[in-house]
C-alpha cells in the first residue's frame, strides 16, 4: 500500500502523539477528536480537520482508533455519524485502544459487513513513547490485513507483534496492563512502607531499583512517586478502567485474578480522592494520606 490516505480518531493523551508521528512520516491524514481544539491543533502540521468520525473515514484507506474505553470506542465507530457509516468497502480498520476482547469481536463483525478489514493493535509505552514512536503494538487479526498496514504503523512503533487472530492483541494487552497494575500499586505500598519505617528512602529504593524487584515500570513510577511528579502520562483512571477489563475477562477464561481485584481497590480509592485524571502513580496518594492502603 502506497502512501494510503489515513483517518485517526481519537487525539488523547496517546493518540496526538500517535498521529503526529504520521503526518511526521508524511501520511495525509484526517483527524477527529470529540474536542476539536486537539484536532485543531494538528492542522498546522498538515491534518484535515474533520467534522464528525464519518467525515474522517471518508476516502480513507485506513482508519485508526485510540480512545478510552468499550464505550467510547462504540460511539466512534457506530452509529449515523460513526467511522463504519464512512468506511470505503476495502478499507482497512484499526482499533489501537485498550478494549474488552468482546467488543473487539463484536467490531471485528460489523466491519466484516461493511466489507472492511479488522486488525486490533492496542500498544504498550506512555505518552513520551507515543510521541517518539517508540511504542510496542500488540496486533490481533489475520496476518494479510496486518501487512497491508505495517508501514503505516511502523512510524508509531518500535516493535508490532502479531499474537493470532481478532482479539488475541486485545487479550494481551489486558494481561499486561493486569501485572502492570499489580506491580504498581506494591510498588506504591512499598515506598509507603519504607517512608512510615523511618529507613533513608533513597539507599532502601536502590536496593529495590537495582535488585530483582527492579522493572522499567517499577523504576519509572518510584521515580515520580518520591518526586512526587504525577503529570499525566497514563491516567490513574484508566488503569483502574483497564484491571475491571482484565478481570471480566480473565473470569471468562475460569481464572480469577485476586491480585487485580486487590488493586482495582486501590485504583478506587485514589480516583474517590480526586486522583483520577492524573498520573497513574499517583494510586500512592490516599496510601499516604490514610497511613495505608487499606
Amino acid at each position: 500500500m502506497n502512501q494510503p490516505h489515513i483517518a485517526f480518531l481519537g487525539l488523547g493523551i496517546m493518540g496526538g502523539g500517535m498521529a503526529r508521528r504520521l503526518l511526521g512520516a508524511g501520511f495525509a491524514l484526517a483527524v477527529y477528536n470529540r474536542n476539536r481544539a486537539r484536532a485543531e491543533a494538528l492542522a498546522g502540521a498538515g491534518a484535515r480537520v474533520a467534522e464528525t468520525p464519518r467525515d474522517a473515514a471518508a476516502g480513507a484507506e485506513i482508519v485508526i482508533s485510540m480512545v478510552a474505553d468499550d464505550v467510547a470506542s462504540r460511539a466512534m465507530w457506530l452509529g449515523d455519524d460513526g467511522a463504519l457509516a464512512g468506511a470505503a468497502h476495502g478499507a482497512v480498520l484499526v482499533e489501537c485502544s485498550t478494549l474488552t476482547v468482546r467488543w473487539i469481536n463484536e467490531l471485528a463483525q460489523a466491519a466484516a459487513a461493511r466489507g472492511c478489514e479488522f486488525v486490533d493493535a492496542p500498544v504498550t509505552g506512555s505518552k513520551s513513547a507515543a510521541a517518539a514512536g517508540e511504542l510496542n503494538l500488540l496486533a490481533g487479526g489475520p496476518a494479510a490485513a496486518l501487512d497491508k498496514i505495517r508501514p503505516v504503523l511502523a512510524p508509531m512503533s518500535r516493535s508490532i507483534v502479531h499474537l493470532g487472530p481478532t482479539g488475541a492483541g486485545a487479550l494481551v494487552k489486558l494481561v499486561n496492563n493486569f501485572v502492570c497494575g499489580v506491580q504498581l500499586v506494591a510498588a506504591a505500598e512499598a515506598l509507603v512502607w519504607i517512608e512510615r519505617s523511618g529507613v533513608d528512602r533513597a539507599k532502601a529504593l536502590a536496593v529495590l531499583t537495582e535488585g530483582a524487584p527492579g522493572s522499567p515500570l517499577f523504576k519509572t513510577v518510584t521515580a515520580r512517586m518520591t518526586a512526587p511528579d504525577f503529570t499525566a502520562n497514563f491516567l490513574l483512571k484508566l488503569m483502574a478502567k483497564d484491571l475491571g477489563y482484565a478481570i471480566e475477562e480473565a473470569a471468562g477464561c475460569g481464572q480469577p485474578l485476586a491480585t487485580a481485584a486487590t488493586a482495582l481497590d486501590a485504583f478506587r480509592r485514589a480516583m474517590a480522592a480526586g486522583h483520577g485524571e492524573r498520573d497513574m502513580a499517583a494510586v500512592i496518594q490516599p496510601m499516604r494520606d490514610r497511613g495505608g492502603a487499606g
